[in-house]
């Protein structure tokens, strides 16, 4: 049994239909910045990694993993 690849195709210029739009760069955060998530609030960036972000929520710390879909710098 051969294992599935995610295989992107690539676009034709003489294709009808419309070309994929290219995927929105990561939002850069830096440490002290002050950000708001979807389900913990507003909190304070404290750590920075190459695949996550570490944020201090008051009460906890929580590292949010990109893409950042639902945290939004303030």
């Amino acid at each position: 049994m051969k294992t599935s690849r995610a295989v992107t195709k690539r676009h034709l210029p003489t294709s009808p239909f419309k070309a994929p739009e290219a995927p929105a760069p990561l939002e850069v955060f830096a440490v002290d910045d002050r950000v708001s998530h979807d389900k913990y609030g507003l909190g304070r960036v404290i750590g920075v990694d190459d695949s996550a972000v570490l944020v201090d929520f008051g009460p906890q710390k929580v590292r949010v993993p990109a893409p950042f879909s639902k945290l939004c710098k303030l």
